[in-house]
């Protein structure tokens, strides 16, 4: 996994690997992270994404990290810390600490676990998953728009050919 080690120090951020998207936490020490959970209880940790998409909420927990892992690959990945200065580790985890078992809004798009994390660390929700599928999205529509047009040149272009060649014959 790229962007960092497993060597967690109080207050960095940590990538978790899940087949088709990355959850964050954020450590706190002593083993444990903090991040956010499906409201319901019984849900595991590392479905959050799927189940609170479709309720749009989550429940900001501290768990082991091994726990919130799983089998799933992880690193520590302080990447943004290139753009941004990260805020003293006492302030990072008090605030951590004050979201433990409050229930939050979940919004794929503008407040996922990425922005939840980025927020305490930073000061400032961003999540570059969030950019790179808006970006990729933006691109295969252009994309298609694009290769929509150049079809439609194309046919009119055969449609017009057609039509000459006709008429030459009459």
């Amino acid at each position: 996994m790229a962007h960092g080690n497993r060597n967690p120090k109080p207050g960095d951020l940590i990538e978790i690997d899940r087949p088709l998207y990355q959850h964050w936490a954020l450590y706190v020490g002593d083993g444990y992270v903090i991040n956010v959970t499906p409201v319901d209880e019984g849900a595991p940790s590392l479905f959050v994404s799927t189940t609170s998409i479709f309720t749009r909420k989550a429940k900001v927990k501290k768990q082991l990290l091994k726990e919130v892992v799983g089998d799933d690959e992880w690193c520590v990945n302080n990447k943004y810390d290139r753009s941004r200065i990260p805020l003293p580790v006492e302030e990072i985890i008090r605030r951590a600490e004050r979201w433990i078992d409050r229930e939050v809004t979940y919004d794929l798009l503008g407040s996922n676990c990425e922005h939840f994390v980025t927020e305490l660390r930073y000061g400032e929700g961003v999540s570059d998953q969030v950019r790179k599928a808006v970006i990729g999205t933006t691109a295969a529509a252009v994309g298609g728009i694009l290769l929509a047009g150049l079809a439609t040149v194309f046919v009119k272009g055969l449609s017009d050919n057609t039509s000459r060649r006709e008429r030459k014959y009459e």
